[in-house]
């Protein structure tokens, strides 16, 4: 195998150990976004459209270079009488052409892989930052909801306390109202009571002044009447 054989076959084995590294459960989406949005990696991904484009180009060319001498190799008429050396090279050359047609051709369809990986990895590990982000609004929302439910449900107990309170005040107040208008009542029937005892009283001494004025009278006329006759 050629040294740039040798290159490809060794890319092509790193393709493969990082197809392993990111298809395993080896770290969390979160963690593999982590280490793509790198400082490193920054740097490189603001080139690595183009490095993306130049590595795919030169496998491109490599696999037709690998497909031109599978051709060329395959189109060999086996009839003819040869040395039995050169069947042998001729079969050895088409067996490395269509190894490094193999080689690329993998190369090529992991460097895609690869590139397609990295991409749902990365978005998947946006939509879980969203849910995660999702879930804590919807859970302080629903904390948010339970404390006004208490505090509705506390001001609603609250006020059911102030009205019967309330409630209980009322009636207090109406029964000392009754309470009050029955004294009134009371009160008011005891000086009807003394006031027509003081009438009574009044008409009685009246009467009696005037009994007395009569016997005055009396004792007057019967004194004058004993002085004459004496």
């Amino acid at each position: 195998m050629s040294l740039v054989w040798t290159i490809i076959a060794t890319f092509l084995y790193v393709e493969i150990g990082v197809v392993l590294l990111l298809v395993l459960p080896i770290a969390s989406p979160t963690r593999w976004s982590r280490f793509f949005k790198s400082q490193f990696l920054s740097m490189i991904g603001r080139q690595a459209h183009i490095y993306f484009v130049l590595l795919l180009g030169i496998l491109v060319l490599f696999l037709l270079e690998a497909i031109r001498e599978m051709r060329k190799y395959s189109t060999h008429d086996s009839t003819s009488e040869v040395h039995l050396n050169v069947e042998m090279q001729h079969s050895m050359r088409l067996f490395r052409a269509q190894r490094n047609f193999y080689i690329s051709g993998f190369s090529i369809f992991l460097v895609l892989v690869i590139r397609r990986l990295v991409t749902l990895i990365s978005t998947q590990a946006s939509l879980l930052a969203q849910s995660e982000a999702s879930i804590r609004q919807a859970q302080s929302a629903s904390q948010a909801a339970r404390s006004l439910l208490t505090q509705q449900k506390t001001n609603d107990e609250k006020s059911e306390t102030e009205a019967s309170d309330d409630k209980i005040l009322v009636n207090e107040l109406k029964k000392k109202v009754a309470d009050l208008s029955k004294e009134v009542e009371r009160e008011r029937k005891d000086k009807e009571a003394m006031k027509s005892q003081a009438a009574s009283l009044g008409k009685e001494y009246d009467r009696l002044t005037e009994e007395y004025s009569k016997l005055q009278r009396k004792v007057t006329v019967s004194g004058a009447g004993s002085d004459k006759d004496d």
